[in-house]
């Protein structure tokens, strides 16, 4: 007859109890830190679509101002602020208010602002400088492009 050894190691298989909880605590380490990094991956996805969308709204409204005859009203410098006026944001449709934008469009959740310089790089130009603004998770997020055009006679 074989002889039981209590508290021995020998002919035993499987695994301890620490052993066990060790792995345990290792693998909850790791899921939580991947479920960290897909909260943050999402929240980065959704403001990158965001700016995806201001982009193509900032294309579009520059797209359609150039399209624009030299004297349309769109393409005027409405209060007089010319280059010092380019970053101006806000606006509350009175042409006389300084540090106003020229011009404002709302699309859903973006706004848009544009201001117009004549003469500001070259004589016979228009400086065109839009902004994109919109707000994501409690931030914001703005956006901007400037175009010269050139009058042609």
């Amino acid at each position: 007859m074989k002889k039981r050894v209590y508290g021995g190691r020998r002919n035993e298989k499987g695994f301890t109890l620490i052993e066990v909880l060790i792995a345990i605590s290792i693998l909850a380490i790791g899921l939580l830190a991947v479920a960290s990094m897909q909260g943050s991956a999402s929240k980065n996805n959704v403001f990158a679509g965001s700016r995806t969308e201001a982009t193509t709204w900032a294309a579009d409204q520059m797209e359609t101002l150039l399209s624009l005859a030299w004297n349309n009203a769109l393409l005027s410098d409405a209060d007089s602020d010319g280059a010092a006026g380019l970053g101006d944001l806000g606006f509350d449709n009175d042409s006389t208010t300084q540090g106003d934008a020229d011009h404002q469009v709302l699309q859903g959740r973006y706004t848009i602002y544009w201001n117009v310089a004549d003469d500001a790089i070259i004589a016979d130009t228009k400086t065109i400088n839009l902004v994109v603004t919109w707000s994501d998770y409690g931030g914001n997020g703005r956006l901007s492009m400037q175009r010269v055009i050139p009058k042609i006679s």
